[in-house]
C-alpha cells in the first residue's frame, strides 16, 4: 500500500512540477544522459546492429540501474520515496515543453510569419521546414503534438507505474537513445537498429494508452475510434499509427501525407481521410486535448498500479491462510 500511494504523490508531484515549472533549465538529466550516451557511442561505433545492440543495453540498462539504486537507498522512507519519484516524474516528462513549442510555432503562423514558424519547427520535430508552407507545419506540429503525447508523457508514466524510479529512468533514456541514433541515416541504419526496435517496444503500451484516453477526452470519441480502426496500422511506425489516428479523429483534421526528413521525401497514409486540413488553430485544440490526456494518464496509471498491489497482495494473504490450515 505504501508503496503505490509513493508512486501516486510522486508522480502528481512530478507532472505537476513540468506544468508549472516547465523543463529545469540547467543541468536537466536528460541532457547529462545525451551527453553521457554520446561518450558511449565514440567509444562503441562500428556500422554493425550488434554494437548498436551493446551501445543501447549500456545506456539504457545504466539509466535503470541508476534507478533502481536511487530507490533502493530512499527505500525506508515514504517521504523520500515520493520526492525521488516526483523528481524522476519531472525529469521524465515534457508535456510543458512539447506545448511551450507548439504554441509558438502556432502563434507564428497565425501572425502570417511562416519564416519564423519554420525556425520554430525543428524544435519539435526532425522535418525540413523550408519544404512546408503554413498548412504542412500546422499539420506536422499536430502530428508532433500526438505523437510526443505519448512518447513524452504517457508512455513515462505507464513504465513508472509498472517498475517505478527504474521503470521511468530506462523509459527515457529509451526514447532519448531513439532520437539519437534511431533514425534511418546513413550512419544509424545499423548501428541504431536496437535502439529503435527497443523504442517501438517500450512505447507500444503507453501508445496504445493514449489513442484511447484520446478517444476518450476528444469531442469527437466515435471518430477518433474509426479513424484509429481505419488508418493506424497503415502508418509505417507501429505506436505513431494509433495515437496520430485517434488524434485526427478526435479533432476531425487529416493527418499524414508527403513530408521530408533530412532530405528524405515520405509518403504516408492519410489519417482520418474524411476530415478537414489542419489549421493554426487547431494546434491548441490539440495541446489541451495532450493535457487532458496526460492527467487521464495518470489517473489510469495510479488506478492501474493500486490494483495490481491489491491483487497481489490478496494473494500473498490467500497463500499464507492456506499454508497456516
Amino acid at each position: 500500500m505504501g508503496a503505490d500511494r509513493d508512486f501516486a504523490y510522486g508522480a502528481a508531484a512530478g507532472l505537476l512540477s513540468d506544468l508549472f515549472l516547465g523543463d529545469p533549465r540547467r543541468g536537466h538529466p536528460v541532457a547529462a544522459f545525451g551527453r553521457a550516451a554520446g561518450a558511449v557511442e565514440h567509444v562503441l561505433w562500428r556500422d554493425h546492429r550488434g554494437w548498436g545492440a551493446l551501445h543501447a543495453a549500456v545506456c539504457a540498462g545504466g539509466a535503470a540501474a541508476l534507478g533502481a539504486a536511487a530507490a533502493r537507498a530512499v527505500r525506508r522512507s515514504p517521504a523520500a520515496r515520493a520526492a525521488l519519484t516526483a523528481a524522476v516524474t519531472w525529469s521524465a516528462v515534457g508535456g510543458t515543453s512539447l506545448a511551450r513549442e507548439a504554441r509558438a510555432v502556432a502563434r507564428a503562423l497565425e501572425a502570417g510569419d511562416v519564416a519564423g514558424a519554420r525556425a520554430r519547427l525543428p524544435h519539435l520535430c526532425g522535418r525540413d521546414p523550408q519544404a512546408l508552407d503554413a498548412d504542412r507545419i500546422a499539420r506536422a506540429v499536430v502530428e508532433s503534438v500526438a505523437e510526443n503525447t505519448s512518447d513524452a508523457v504517457v508512455g513515462a508514466l505507464v513504465w513508472g507505474a509498472a517498475a517505478g524510479v527504474p521503470g521511468l529512468a530506462g523509459f527515457r533514456a529509451v526514447n532519448t537513445l531513439d532520437a539519437m541514433v534511431g533514425h534511418r541515416s546513413a550512419r544509424y541504419r545499423r548501428y541504431g537498429w536496437a535502439s529503435a526496435r527497443l523504442d517501438d517496444l517500450a512505447g507500444w503500451p503507453g501508445a496504445r494508452l493514449t489513442a484511447v484516453l484520446a478517444a476518450a477526452a476528444g469531442p469527437d470519441p466515435r471518430g477518433a475510434l474509426r479513424a484509429w480502426r481505419a488508418d493506424a496500422a497503415a502508418h509505417p511506425s507501429p505506436n505513431a499509427g494509433p495515437v496520430e489516428a485517434s488524434f485526427a479523429g478526435a479533432l476531425g483534421v487529416r493527418l499524414g501525407g508527403t513530408l521530408s526528413y533530412g532530405g528524405r521525401v515520405e509518403h504516408r497514409p492519410v489519417l482520418n481521410s474524411s476530415g478537414r486540413p489542419v489549421r493554426a488553430a487547431d494546434v491548441e485544440r490539440a495541446v489541451r486535448l495532450s493535457r487532458r490526456v496526460s492527467w487521464l494518464a495518470l489517473g489510469v496509471c495510479v488506478a492501474g498500479r493500486a490494483l495490481v498491489g491489491r491483487t497481489r497482495r490478496a494473494g500473498r494473504t490467500g497463500r499464507a491462510k492456506g499454508c497456516g490450515s
